[in-house]
């Protein structure tokens, strides 16, 4: 279900003809890379946070960490990540396939800069066994509203 509403809000930005679906796992930057053909800093991850009663969700570079100063310095608290039974239901995505396409009103979504000095990235579309492959331009238009933030490290 979570694939479709991806491809909903994707289509409405006229980019789901670039999901890509596979038959194994992408759930992981790893296996996304593997499942694509590229290298693990391309895969665009999005991890999510509590923010009071709202979520934060931040996509990163594959090989980006948060940095928590970094972090606490941009949010004023302390970054907290969901708890895996709680993504389906606060964002609208599960686990593995938690992108900041087609999510809930009460989602934030927030590009780090990590992912600025790539032309291309993919991140998930919905589910744990797909992508999109986009622009940074067109992740932005698609994740729009958003906002840039500088909260990571490379690892």
């Amino acid at each position: 279900m979570s694939i479709v509403k991806a491809r909903a809000h994707l289509a409405a930005r006229g980019l789901a003809d670039r999901i890509m679906e596979f038959e194994e796992s992408s759930a992981t930057v790893a296996l996304a890379a593997a499942a694509i053909g590229c290298e693990p800093a391309l895969i665009a991850k999005t991890l999510s946070f509590y923010m009071g009663d709202r979520v934060a969700l931040v996509v990163f570079a594959g090989d980006a960490r948060i940095d928590n100063r970094k972090f606490k310095d941009r949010f004023h608290t302390k970054p907290k990540m969901l708890a895996a039974q709680d993504a389906e239901r606060l964002i609208g995505h599960g686990v593995g396939g938690v992108c900041p396409f087609g999510v809930n009103d009460t989602c934030d979504v927030y590009l780090d800069e990590s992912l600025r000095r790539f032309e291309v990235v993919y991140p998930a579309a919905g589910n744990a066994a797909s992508a999109v492959r986009l622009t940074i331009s067109e992740l932005e238009h698609a994740c729009a509203p958003c906002e840039w933030v500088n909260v990571s490290k490379h690892a």
